[in-house]
This record gives structure tokens, sequence and C-alpha cells, in this order.
């Protein structure tokens, strides 16, 4: 509405000629449809991006930031138009302006120096392998989510890009996964046995997070942040099913309770994989753990027969350590693009080991 009723009026009173694409991608609660009153406390209101040619923000953009804060009204449906200056770690918050100029929050871009920022990639390159591994899932989501309001300079078909992954990486995600499930879900029976309780509920309770990101890769949606990981968790195909059951594993009190709460959840997933039908169909019960007692699907299994459908050599021949959500929870590597390009050489020297002819 604030696009529509304000600012397209006045950039085509002030600036007709001018080709733009209008929208709000990228981060923000809001892109996401997830903000609360709570979220007004920071970076929160009446905040936009302009797309703008190469030419046009060399030549125009001072001109069209003079425009906007000598035209844009104080307020609108109540909220103010003008923003205060940023604060040691870049937050802006609407502030009533006191004066004739508004402080606004809309921003300029090129369709290349938003995705150079954001992404720290190319938008008009093909997306390599390390690209995708290295892309975290949050960022991914805050892309498709957002909206765009007008498009003179295509950045929707740019966009349609990162819909979701191409299908081997998408496989060697799901593969992945299983293989993380797999590396635990022998332990909380383990624990447990050596008087542990406290471990094996923890390790129970990383489980059933891993299970739950394993259920966003099998419906190929992106998922978000811890923050706003359950809300859009709740919003699955799977999740009615398996939700009660995952909640039971967390709240078991014995290792009996909790293997059998684990065992339905490793079920439920089984079978959503099988009606995947990109592997032979898998066994959906638990069984015990070679000759040890406890009960588990066998998660290393899923991922041997996801890989043996990998169709890419340099992605079937990568360890299954997965991507960047996959390896790492730390907020900074996920938000820091720089990071995360220098990232992408951990899978490119891996890659580049295994061409490498033996002497």
């Amino acid at each position: 509405m604030y696009y529509r009723q304000i600012i397209e009026p006045i950039l085509r009173s002030k600036l007709r000629n001018l080709k733009y694409s209008a929208g709000l991608i990228g981060s923000g609660s809001e892109v996401l449809g997830y903000d609360t009153p709570q979220s007004r406390d920071h970076n929160w209101g009446l905040r936009l991006f302009l797309f703008l040619t190469e030419e046009d923000l060399r030549t125009k953009s001072k001109q069209l930031d003079e425009v906007l804060r000598q035209n844009l009204p104080k307020s609108f449906l109540g909220y103010p138009t003008s923003f205060g200056r940023p604060d040691e770690i870049g937050v802006r918050v609407p502030k009533q302006s006191n004066s004739g100029e508004i402080d606004h929050y809309v921003m300029f871009f090129t369709i290349r120096s938003f995705f150079k920022d954001y992404l720290d990639l190319n938008p008009y390159q093909e997306i390599g392998v390390s690209t995708w591994l290295t892309l975290p899932q949050q960022k991914l989501l805050s892309l498709i989510k957002g909206r765009m309001f007008r498009d003179d300079l295509g950045i929707r078909q740019i966009l349609m890009k990162f819909e979701y992954y191409p299908r081997d990486v998408w496989f060697f995600l799901l593969a992945s996964q299983w293989s993380k499930i797999s590396q635990k879900e022998a332990l909380v029976g383990r624990t447990a046995e050596i008087g542990d309780e406290l471990g094996s509920k923890i390790i129970a309770a990383e489980i059933a997070k891993d299970l739950m990101a394993l259920c966003f890769l099998m419906e190929k949606r992106f998922m978000p942040y811890t923050k706003w990981f359950g809300k859009a968790f709740s919003e699955l195909e799977i999740a009615r099913k398996i939700s009660p059951v995952l909640k039971r594993i967390l709240y078991s009190k014995s290792i009996k309770e909790r293997e059998c709460h684990l065992g339905k959840a490793y079920s439920i997933v089984a079978s959503k994989h099988n009606s995947l039908k990109i592997t032979k169909l898998m066994e959906t019960e638990v069984s015990k753990y070679y000759n040890r007692p406890y009960l588990v699907i066998h998660g290393d299994e899923f991922a041997k027969e996801i890989m043996k459908k990998i169709r890419d050599p340099s992605i079937r021949n990568l360890p299954t350590i997965g991507s960047i959500d996959q390896i790492a929870g730390r907020p900074e590597l996920l938000e820091d693009a720089q990071l995360q390009s220098i990232l992408r050489h951990v899978y490119l020297v891996k890659e580049s080991a295994k061409r490498k002819p033996t002497t």
C-alpha cells in the first residue's frame, strides 16, 4: 500500500521515465510473514527496495533520494515514513520527522549489487554446486518469500533461480541429513545405559530437530533460522502427523518411552521418504543397531541409497557433510556473506582432490 499509494505516484510525477523494480526481499521478519508487535523495535516499518539500472544508480540516485526526502508525507496509516539514524550495529527505527525533510528507509540497489551484498554472487551467472552448498536456507527463503510490486528490470526472473535446489544438490542434502541422523540415533540408548539421562534427553532433542530439518528437505521447503524454525515447521504437510510424536520424545521420562516415540517418528519420516519414490523402498520399522539393543532406523542406509541416484560425479564424490546449514549453527557464519564465500573453497578443494590423478 505504501508503494502503490505513496511511492509510485511520486516517482511517476517527478521521474516519469524512470525504469525500476520495487519490492521488499531479503532480511526481515515481515518478509517471511512472521513479524509480531515485538518486531517493531528494529528495522521494521515503511521500508522498500528500489532496483535501478547501473547508469541510473550512478546518475540519478541522489536526485531520487532528494525527491523522496522532499515529497514523502510524514506518516502513512499512522506509521512514520522517517527513520532515526542507524545505531552502532546498523539498527534503525521509525522516528517522527520534526522538520520538512524525511529521512526515509527506501534503499537503492542494482540487481547485481543487491545479490553481491546479500549472497556474494553474480545473479546473472549459473549457480555452481559449491555456491548452492554455502547459501543458508534462511536467505534463500527470504528471497522467495519477498514481494515485488513492480518489475521493469526483470528481477522476478532471477528470483526464480532460487526457488529450490537443483535435483542432485537436493539429493545430496537429503543424504547428508540422513547421515547426520545416523551418527546420533544409537546414542540415545547408549547414554541412558550409563546413567546419563540428561545426555540422553539432549541427544533425543537434537535428533528431533534433525528429523524436522529432514522434513523441510523432503517437502522441498527452505527452513528459516532458529527463531522461526518451529513456526515454519508447523506449516509443513507432515507436521500434523509427526509433531505430537516429537513432543512426546521431548517429554519422555525413561529411555524405553523415549525410544518408543523415536521409533514412531523414524517410521513416519521413512514412510515419507518412500513416498518421494527417489530410491528403492526402504524399511520403515526400527531394528537393532548391529548387535546392540538400541532400536534405530539406520539412517546411513537411506543416505547410501540416495547418493547412488546422484548423476553429477562432483557431488556424488563429496562426503555427506551437507550444506552450511547442516555443518554450522553459528549465527555469524549463517549471516556473513564474506565468510560464506570463503567456505566455498572447502568444497572446491575437495572436488579438486577427487579429480587429481594418482601417481
